[in-house]
């Protein structure tokens, strides 16, 4: 299961919006609807903040 997998259920299971996950994300409505249809993927920096919206960034770096 790839992270934009991870992002959707975690999406559905808290029934959050695509706009609102957007917003927290701190990007806009269509880069989230364009990583759920395949379109395109987040980059790094995108990516560490859906690591840390779903709890994945492993605690203790320094």
């Amino acid at each position: 299961m790839d992270i934009i997998e991870k992002l959707e259920i975690y999406r559905l299971e808290n029934k959050i919006s695509q706009q609102d996950l957007a917003g927290s994300l701190g990007v806009s409505f269509s880069t989230v609807n364009r990583w759920f249809n395949r379109k395109s993927t987040p980059n790094q920096i995108q990516t560490y903040h859906i690591k840390k919206l779903l709890g994945l960034l492993k605690k203790g770096r320094k």
